[in-house]
């Protein structure tokens, strides 16, 4: 297969700026941002670590995420504690449901950006090191 992975992801906004400012200094996300040890920030780019990515079409009537919005951004996050509080401490509403969470899967949380797109957290449950020998 030719596709290496998500290259952008890109969507319409009131005010793409302020929008931009608010995932770079709530979620560390956006241009410049990195969170790789040792990698040099790009001016255009976010330098991702790398790990699992789901791409999933969901039924047009789900109710998983709101109706009024295409679409949920799903951000892989370590520290999902940590990172609830310090939203929290911000103002910003964090959600939570038990039901979310799968013990192979992970834990989840979501919230809304300014302009009322959902954003799920989530910390991935990370597997047993594999003894070696």
């Amino acid at each position: 297969m030719p596709v290496l992975g998500i290259g952008g992801l890109f969507f319409r906004s009131k005010d793409p700026d302020a929008l931009s400012e608010w995932y770079r200094h709530h979620l560390g996300v956006g241009a410049g941002c990195v969170s790789v040890e040792g990698v040099t920030p790009d001016e255009w780019a976010w330098q991702a670590q790398g790990g699992p990515l789901v791409f999933a079409p969901f039924a047009d009537d789900t109710d998983y995420f709101t109706r009024d919005k295409p679409y949920m951004l799903n951000l892989r996050v370590r520290d999902l504690e940590g990172l609830t509080i310090a939203l929290g401490l911000a103002g910003i509403e964090v959600v939570t449901n038990e039901d979310w969470n799968d013990p192979a899967v992970g834990r989840f949380v979501r919230i809304h950006d300014p302009e009322g797109n959902p954003i799920e957290l989530w910390e991935p449950t990370v597997p047993p090191e594999h003894p070696t020998h």
